[in-house]
């Protein structure tokens, strides 16, 4: 008896012979379909690689946004996290330097939502020397790139237009004295009164251009935003700032700096 040739191509074999069969033909054609469109279409390859391709595949411009968000960052509750325990930079210097609050970063806003991850010729890269200058209100360099890249790039300000613009707002912002140097292991605080403190030592501010946020064991203290025009004046925060989403807590624990 004559043996079939393997190599040899068999129409009849295509042929479905059961409904068991007709269904793996059909998933087998899907899945075939798939893997060709991914072909064609390629791996996402970063929100400055594509036209303003973020990473949620919507396409923003550069500039075109509505107001910003300086966010500051209260660094104890930052480093007491586990994931944040190899920051040297930020929580654990050799030269004896502790953080109240740090500049987390300068975000462009909608009313509602916001751009990321820009289209610029400088393709989100931050020079050394650049973020070096950060590193007294920024303790981290790798912060420094990323805020660049994820929201600086949107701002249309380019590198030095965007961190110098972030530390004047930095600095116009006046930190409670209570804020400065907390030692007490203890301190709890309502919402509202950081926001209260952060209002009556700022002129022009009122509550409704902050929101404070809080999380993690404890609801610690995590961040104070503060919204601001185009201009860099104070103004009223869009849909984005919610102080009910952002802290609902009656009251938050205030991790001491770290000494």
């Amino acid at each position: 008896m004559a043996r079939s040739n393997p190599n040899r191509f068999n129409v009849t074999s295509l042929v479905p012979k059961s409904r068991a069969s007709w269904i793996g033909a059909a998933i087998i054609a899907l899945l075939s379909g798939i893997a060709a469109e991914a072909q064609r279409a390629g791996p996402w390859s970063g929100g400055n690689q594509g036209q303003s391709q973020s990473r949620q595949g919507k396409s923003y411009e550069v500039g075109k946004f509505d107001y910003y968000v300086l966010s500051l960052s209260w660094s104890p509750s930052y480093c007491e996290s586990a994931k944040s325990a190899r920051d040297e930079q930020q929580c654990n210097r050799r030269d004896g330097k502790r953080f109240a609050f740090v500049l987390h970063g300068l975000w462009p806003q909608f009313e509602r939502g916001w751009p990321q991850d820009c289209q610029t010729e400088d393709r989100g890269f931050v020079p050394r020397q650049v973020a070096n200058r950060m590193l007294d209100i920024m303790p981290s360099d790798k912060l420094v790139f990323h805020e660049y890249r994820k929201h600086g790039t949107c701002a249309g300000l380019g590198i030095d237009g965007y961190f110098d613009l972030a530390r004047k707002l930095h600095d116009k912002v006046k930190i409670p004295e209570r804020y400065s140097q907390v030692s007490d292991p203890r301190l709890t605080v309502a919402p509202d009164q950081v926001l209260t403190d952060f209002v009556a030592i700022n002129p022009g501010l009122t509550k409704d251009m902050l929101v404070v946020k809080c999380g993690g064991p404890g609801n610690r203290m995590e961040e104070v935003r503060v919204c601001f025009d185009r201009a860099g004046a104070f103004r009223v925060c869009g849909s984005n700032e919610n102080q009910r989403k952002a802290c609902a807590a009656p009251r938050m624990y205030v991790p001491p700096v770290r000494g």
